[in-house]
Parts: C-alpha cells; sequence; structure tokens
C-alpha cells in the first residue's frame, strides 16, 4: 500500500481564512494517523494578487497554531520546489505533451471576442463557458495566428458526449455530465502560466499525493480534474471533501459573520489550543460525548469515517466557551504573559513594569482567570486597579430593591466593618456581610453590589473581597467615601 501523502496547497492573496485552517489541520491529522507525511504547496502562480504579506500570514499562522508540515518551501523535500511560480518550465513540457497528443489546443481568441461571447450568453440566460472556436482550426489557421505575433492560450479538450466518475470518500460516486463540465478551459495562459486546474493535475502527481481533502465547494473542479488525470495517463489520487463551514444563516462562513481570519481570532484573544479544538468538530466528531481535544490526541484518533456530510455552522459563542476551558487550563504565569500585550495596547500599563504594578498584575491574575473567555476581556477586568475612577453611574451603584436613602444607609453600615476587613479571612467577611444583609433586612446581594460598584466602577467585576485585599483598604475606603459623597449631594439638590 502506497504511503499516505496530503497536501495543504493555499493560494498567498489574502490571510488564513478560518476554513482552510480547518482543511490544512484533517490534512496534517489524516497524515499523522496513517503515519504519512504531510505538505505545504504555495500556489502562487496568480501573479496579479500575490501579497508577500499573505505568504507570511502562512508561515504565521501555522507556527502560532502548533502544526507544521512536513514537506515545505521552508523545510525543503524531494519533490519541490514547492511554490508553483517556480515550476512554470515542468507545467509548459506537460501542456505540450497534452498539444501533441491532441487532449488539448492552441486558442487565439482575443479577449474582446470572449467578452462578447460572455455578454450573449448572460443575455440569454445560457450557461456561461468557451464556444470552442479554435478547438477544430487548421494548421493554416494557426499558422496565420502565429505570423501575426498573437500568442495563445492552450485550452483542455473536454469530451463533448458521455459523463465523467470520481469516487468521494466521503460522499460516494459523484457522476457529471461531460456537457455540464466547463467547456474547454485554460490550461496555460498566453503568459506561460498554468491555471488552477493544470498545475494542480502536475503538482499532485508529482509530488505523489495519495489523498485530496478539501472543502466541497470544489466538487465543480472534481470531474475536470479526472479528465485531465486521464488524459495523462496518470491515476487521480483519492478525493474526499469536506463539509463546508457555514454561519448560522446557512450562508458560508465570511466577514459579515464575525472574525474569519486566523490573525482576527488572535488579535482578539484567542488561545492557538482552543481555536484548534473547535475547527476538529466543524465536520467531524468522535462521539456524542467528548468535546475537548488536544491536538496529540487528535493525532491519534482521527478518521474520515467520522466526518459528517452536512455543512458545520460555526458558531462564536461555543468558541469562546472553548476558549475559557483552555484560558483556565494555562498556568498564572501563561496568563500573565498572555494578557501583558492587550493591557499595554489598551494604554493601562507601559512595558517595563513598575513595581507596583508588577504586584498588582500578579495578584490579578488569579482572581481574572476564572471570568476570562478571551484574553481581550483582560484589559476592561483589571483598569480600575491602575487609576482612580473618574465617575460613577448613581443607576447603577443602587440596587433594584433599594432607593436612594437606603443605598446610603447600607454603604455607611459597609464602612463600618470595613474598616477591619483585612484582619478577616474570606470565609469570615463573607459572614459578616451576611450578618449585616440581615440585621438591616436585605438580601446580601443589595449589600455587595453598591461596594463592587463603589470599588470597580462596575456591576461585574472578579471576585470581591480578593480585589478589596489587592487594591488595599486605604485606596477601598476612599471610594467607599466617594459614593457615601455622591448620594449625599444628590439627596440635598
Amino acid at each position: 500500500m502506497m504511503k499516505v501523502r496530503v497536501r495543504y496547497a493555499p493560494s498567498p492573496t489574502g490571510y488564513q481564512h478560518i476554513g482552510g485552517v480547518r482543511t490544512a489541520l484533517f490534512n496534517y491529522l489524516f497524515a499523522r494517523v496513517n503515519n504519512g507525511t504531510f505538505i505545504l504547496r504555495i500556489e502562487d502562480t496568480d501573479r496579479t494578487r500575490y501579497r508577500e504579506d499573505a505568504l507570511e500570514d502562512i508561515y504565521e499562522t501555522f507556527q502560532w497554531l502548533g502544526f507544521h508540515w512536513d514537506e515545505g518551501p521552508d523545510v525543503g523535500g524531494d519533490y519541490g520546489p514547492y511554490f508553483q511560480s517556480r515550476r512554470i518550465e515542468i507545467y509548459r513540457e506537460y501542456a505540450d505533451k497534452l498539444i501533441n497528443t491532441g487532449q488539448a489546443y492552441y486558442c487565439y481568441c482575443p479577449q474582446e471576442r470572449l467578452a462578447r461571447i460572455r455578454r450573449m450568453q448572460t443575455a440569454n440566460k445560457m450557461a456561461p463557458g468557451y464556444d470552442r472556436n479554435c478547438r477544430n482550426i487548421t494548421e493554416g489557421e494557426r499558422k496565420e495566428y502565429e505570423d501575426k505575433g498573437i500568442k495563445p492560450v492552450i485550452r483542455f479538450k473536454v469530451p463533448l458526449k458521455g459523463s465523467t466518475v470520481f469516487h468521494d470518500k466521503l460522499l460516494g460516486d459523484i457522476e457529471t455530465p461531460n456537457e455540464d463540465i466547463n467547456p474547454d478551459p485554460v490550461l496555460l495562459k498566453s503568459d506561460g502560466y498554468p491555471t488552477y486546474h493544470l498545475a494542480n493535475v502536475i503538482d499532485d502527481h508529482l509530488m505523489l499525493i495519495t489523498h485530496i481533502l478539501r472543502a466541497q465547494e470544489w466538487i465543480p473542479s472534481g470531474p475536470l480534474h479526472v479528465l485531465i488525470y486521464r488524459a495523462f495517463g496518470w491515476e487521480p489520487p483519492e478525493y474526499c471533501h469536506l463539509p463546508m463551514v457555514m454561519g448560522k444563516d446557512g450562508q458560508k462562513l465570511s466577514k459579515r459573520h464575525g472574525a474569519t481570519s486566523v490573525r482576527e481570532f488572535k488579535k482578539n484573544g484567542y488561545l492557538p489550543e482552543a481555536l484548534i479544538n473547535y475547527i476538529s468538530l466543524l465536520g467531524w466528531s468522535y462521539d456524542d460525548a467528548r468535546e475537548i481535544f488536544g491536538l496529540d490526541e487528535l493525532e491519534k484518533i482521527f478518521s474520515l469515517e467520522r466526518l459528517n456530510k452536512a455543512p458545520a455552522v460555526f458558531d462564536y459563542k461555543k468558541l469562546e466557551w472553548f476558549n475559557g476551558i483552555y484560558i483556565r487550563k494555562r498556568s498564572k504565569e501563561d496568563i500573565k504573559k498572555m494578557i501583558m500585550p492587550f493591557l499595554i495596547e489598551d494604554g493601562i500599563v507601559r512595558d517595563p513594569l513598575t513595581e507596583e504594578e508588577e504586584k498588582l498584575i500578579d495578584g490579578a491574575v488569579p482572581l481574572i482567570q476564572e471570568r476570562l473567555r478571551l484574553l481581550s476581556d483582560a484589559p476592561k477586568l483589571v483598569r480600575f486597579l491602575f487609576g482612580e475612577i473618574d465617575r460613577y453611574n448613581i443607576e447603577e451603584i443602587i440596587p433594584k430593591r433599594l432607593n436612594r436613602e437606603k443605598t446610603l444607609n447600607v454603604i455607611h453600615e459597609v464602612r463600618k466593618i470595613l474598616v477591619d476587613f483585612g484582619e478577616y479571612s474570606d470565609e469570615e467577611n463573607e459572614m459578616r456581610f451576611r450578618g449585616l444583609a440581615d440585621k438591616l433586612g436585605v438580601k446580601l446581594g443589595d449589600i455587595l453590589m453598591p461596594l463592587r460598584v463603589a470599588v470597580t466602577g462596575t456591576r461585574v467585576s472578579p471576585p470581591l473581597f480578593g480585589l478589596i485585599k489587592l487594591i488595599g483598604l486605604k485606596k477601598v475606603l476612599k471610594r467607599v467615601d466617594s459614593v457615601i459623597s455622591l448620594l449625599e449631594n444628590q439627596s440635598s439638590e
């Protein structure tokens, strides 16, 4: 049995999309499970859309995600070059072979004529495609074009009759009438560069690719590629078209649904292991119970048999849930290191930290780690630690069950037991506050809410008692006094 060889072949025309990374991950896992080889090939023959930063993004994305290829532009291998732009002579050679065997032909149609055909087809609601004008030109006609200096493209001769069948490991046999296949597509452009269809087939054959795992949007290309393989006398690889990744509205995942590029997810504060775990479940499942998988586990259990045929729906809330789980798995030191760029970008601290800032962050990490869904949540959870609270919202200070007078009375009483707060444990302080609530005839939350807003400026914060000890009693009492003054001034108006 031939050793498994799979590839991920992105075009460096934009940043790495989550759907493409899912394809790369499934190829990588399939290679690992089968003790095979995972290859990166850069399909960069579209020179008009090529972007150097998009190429760098490919390398940076997978370095961040933590899995890599066995062969590729940066690590080498026996089947390079791994940039298609450096394989141009190979494509020309094989295109000529198709010409010589009569399975491809030169086309001299100018762009103006092709545009006119497209307009006519659109106006008459006809299927788009080339009209095969040059398919049967004579040698004399060809020489006439050549003498005029017209540079031709090379088109593939799609059979006019019959149908083409290929087998998909997930979807079964897929049969397409040849009349429905893109009529005589261009294989080699007039500038000598190949189209995707020619380069893809030649490279997969010469690189000994055994399985092609790609998204179902590529199914329409399958019959054409099989025909090109057969034209060369080659056996096609095995196909497996992966379920699409959709938004909740049933449309293909795009920017209108939210972040789609990996660099956006990274910038928003997602962890690589959370992203890998989540996208591994987009169209694949191990069983009906388990959801948490590390990359090392996936490398052992992944199989094509557990793929789903139906499209996968990308759920941002579910991804946040995964991210929270992996944040809680990380050490306190890791979390501190990971939230620092967000604190610096937000202007809360500068690098290097002062001794006081270091102390506050070290103390805050254990308090906020349980509440983080995204690393980018950190600034709003710790901002009040690093400066004074400019203003308070009266409506947030007053609990729903109390009015201003009762709230003012509560805060006065709270202040009294705060004076020796540091002398008690968290459990003891909780008992003291519960006792105060019973004494005042209010709920515990009606006591803690005004205090939380006074200390942090917001109703949502990390555990309150830990924050009070971290901030320091002197600063806490000052903030409580500011809230008392605010409520008292309002009553006198």
